[in-house]
């Protein structure tokens, strides 16, 4: 079980806020398992974690298995939730530098369709030169305009290198089961295809194939996620203080209340940049509206502390932070001894690295609390597959009862379309009647 501590909070917060919230936390989780609150068609990601394969998951692995036959490279083509989970999981587990090296048998990974970029896309398409190649394109619709455009030139790519035939034996399509676009698309061109539950929108589908195959070419197993995954369920099912998930939402929402609007999300793991920008989609999307919601900033540390150090030690005290810990890897790096001593660092002989990262969290903790910048700390445990599949589940629960306890609809996300409109409108797309 993942472990938060709030020790660190006391001085913003008392034990009395804490126990007068404790009933707004108990039905926001009564309405999230009951299907009483806002969005409930939405919730099918609460059923999503599971101890054995089903058929699709089956089919998951052996499609996986078949691009890492084949491809040297793939392409997983999507925005938003169809992009960030599978490359939070991907990075956190084998680090943001996990493409160099990689080849058949192990392929290397790119990201395209989230964004406009064109230099963006001039270097994918130098990376897939001379390469083989498959693409993965996740979106419900197909007519995301992102994703559809990259999908329409990477398709292109591929039909002009192995035909028409074998270009559509390397496309794999992530998308609505009955409708949109993209599914009239693969139903015409007899590409494999995987479903996204109408229950369950992007930012929750990380254990739906969106996330499972790519993650799954990748290399991971994706059964030791889904089975970290019921584990967060079972163990954060309890409906008292002693379950973390209740502890994360009810703190999160006493620091908003006590003025604590932005919320810093932090590791000390530059593996997780993205999956901080997982969260960050997660609990921005899901909270930020009505007027209301905590901006989430996702930090890597100690590099961070050379950029933002100085605003969270001494700006404006609107923030709160919170730190994840994982366990030491089991592979150490000592640190040497040296004659001249020039950098100053013999004192340090001896010493392992992951002992440094641990004073310098320590330090961190306590200058950032001293400096009035309340910290939660979540101690995660060992790092691996498994628990990657339970922090998804625990933060994914921690979401939709904040969200809840907040006041809004943690499944919908009305003011995303605003850009879209206006962008459309410039373009000069053509009405729909």
């Amino acid at each position: 079980m993942i472990q938060v501590d709030i020790s660190n909070i006391w001085g913003e917060l008392s034990l009395r806020d804490l126990l007068a919230i404790e009933k707004e936390v108990f039905d926001a989780h009564a309405a999230l398992t009951d299907g009483t609150g806002a969005g409930a068609d939405f919730r099918g990601w609460l059923n999503l974690p599971l101890r054995e394969p089903t058929q699709e998951i089956t089919r998951v692995q052996n499609v996986a298995e078949k691009i890492r036959s084949d491809s040297d490279v793939c392409v997983v083509i999507g925005i938003g939730g169809s992009y960030l989970g599978p490359r939070a999981a991907i990075e956190l587990l084998q680090g943001p530098n996990r493409n160099m090296g990689k080849g058949r048998g192990d392929p290397q990974i790119f990201f395209a369709g989230n964004g406009l970029s064109t230099r963006h896309y001039n270097e994918l398409l130098g990376l897939l030169e001379g390469k083989d190649f498959s693409l993965i394109v996740i979106s419900k619709s197909g007519t995301t305009t992102e994703p559809a455009i990259a999908f329409r030139g990477l398709r292109w790519l591929l039909e002009r290198k192995y035909g028409t035939d074998e270009a559509n034996r390397r496309i794999y399509a992530i998308t609505d089961p009955v409708s949109g676009a993209l599914r009239q698309m693969a139903q015409q061109q007899g590409w494999e295809s995987f479903v996204i539950p109408p229950s369950t929108g992007g930012r929750f589908s990380v254990l739906t194939p969106v996330g499972l195959l790519p993650m799954a070419v990748a290399g991971i197993d994706i059964l030791a996620v889904l089975n970290g995954a019921v584990d967060g369920k079972e163990a954060y099912d309890l409906r008292s203080f002693e379950n973390p998930a209740w502890l994360y939402a009810a703190v999160r929402n006493l620091m908003y209340r006590s003025g604590k609007a932005i919320e810093v999300f932090a590791s000390f793991e530059p593996g997780f940049k993205m999956f901080g920008g997982w969260w960050q989609q997660l609990f921005g999307e899901s909270e930020g509206k009505d007027g209301k919601g905590i901006f989430p900033v996702p930090a890597e540390l100690t590099a961070d502390l050379h950029s933002l150090g100085q605003l969270i030690q001494q700006g404006q005290r609107n923030l709160f932070e919170t730190m994840l810990r994982f366990d030491p890897p089991e592979k150490q790096m000592t640190i040497l001894g040296d004659v001249q001593n020039l950098d100053g660092l013999n004192y340090l002989e001896g010493k392992t690295m992951d002992f440094v990262d641990e004073m310098a969290f320590q330090g961190t903790v306590e200058a950032h609390v001293d400096g009035g910048v309340p910290v939660i700390t979540m101690d995660c445990g060992q790092l691996d597959d498994r628990k990657v599949g339970e922090l998804f589940y625990f933060l994914e629960l921690s979401c939709a009862l904040s969200a809840y306890v907040l006041g809004v609809n943690p499944f919908n996300q009305p003011g995303v379309e605003f850009y879209k409109r206006n962008m459309f409108q410039l373009l000069g797309k053509p009405e729909i009647s």
